[in-house]
């Protein structure tokens, strides 16, 4: 089951069945409108149900009960491609994380690129892992919508990366990250992280939300795909399986010592990383695809 935040829209054309911001959740196919409530309202009322009947009830589960008594409004003419044409971001975390070199690739790319190659090899082979702040959620960038390139740097890259939905502290889902990424600013001083990092338009996740039960986090394969003027400029994947440390362990150490609000968000890396003379251009339109959740479209803009 995925889980969509469309603009409003009229279901099946009716004007009495309006939605403003909708939640919808795509089952077998068949898209159900869940209204205006939030991805983690619903998780918090599974939870509730859990806890009432004593026994453990999953959003997928929950949301099949909803369907199965008839209370969500159905759509049978609204389809994954229509959605996928009116897409918000999925939820609106007020925090949201990064951890970096968390794949063999990603430690050689940035070995390459640095002044102070070895700062990379000790992270990747330390128990403590490297997670930074990316940004709030007001920051982000929705699906379809622009990223960008600082004015200042001249190598910059897309980062395709699985990203964890962390509700009251635990894992409740799963979607697809962009971490945008200077390579000549962090390049020339890893103490430039935060700028080359964090800047405007520096961050996306979307398209949907797949709940934490109904996905393998660690075995999923991850496309990139770069265009430039329609044409294909570079092509990459990886895997999930590939990583150093798994979804688990890098949540796990972004909360220690550190109390996360009611919704974040940690993207956990990359393993494609376009070659050393490849650089993004203003009107380049970025595709990562993750295996089972979709794909997360964007164009670039210079920032």
């Amino acid at each position: 089951m995925k889980f969509y935040r469309i603009n409003n829209f009229y279901l099946n054309g009716n004007e009495k069945s309006y939605f403003d911001s909708s939640l919808i959740a795509l089952h077998k196919d068949v898209a159900y409108s869940l209204g205006d409530v939030e991805f983690e309202e619903l998780y918090s009322l599974a939870k509730e149900k859990s806890a009432e009947l004593n026994q453990a009830i999953s959003v997928n589960s929950y949301v099949e009960s909803l369907i199965s008594n008839g209370e969500l409004f159905k759509s049978d003419t609204l389809t994954e491609k229509q959605i996928e044409q009116s897409l918000q971001s999925p939820i609106y975390p007020q925090e949201v994380w990064a951890a970096g070199v968390t794949y063999s690739d990603s430690m050689r790319e940035r070995q390459a690129e640095s002044e102070s190659p070895d700062v990379y090899a000790k992270v990747y082979n330390a128990e403590r892992p490297e997670i930074f702040f990316k940004g709030t959620g007001d920051r982000m960038q929705p699906p379809e919508d622009e990223l960008g390139i600082r004015k200042d740097s001249g190598w910059d890259v897309p980062e395709s990366e699985l990203a964890v939905i962390i509700i009251d502290g635990e894992i409740a889902g799963f979607t697809i990250g962009n971490d945008m990424s200077s390579r000549s600013i962090e390049g020339e001083n890893p103490l430039y992280l935060p700028q080359a990092k964090v800047y405007n338009k520096s961050f996306s996740i979307g398209p949907c939300i797949i709940s934490s039960e109904g996905i393998d986090p660690q075995n999923l394969k991850v496309s990139l795909k770069i265009l430039r003027d329609k044409k294909v400029v570079f092509n990459g994947d990886s895997n999930t399986s590939e990583m150093k440390r798994n979804v688990y362990e890098l949540v796990e150490w972004l909360q220690r010592s550190n109390d996360l609000p009611e919704v974040a968000v940690l993207m956990t890396g990359t393993g494609i990383i376009p070659p050393q003379d490849f650089t993004l251009k203003e009107n380049d339109v970025v595709e990562i695809e993750i295996e089972k959740i979709g794909i997360l479209r964007n164009k670039i803009a210079l920032v």
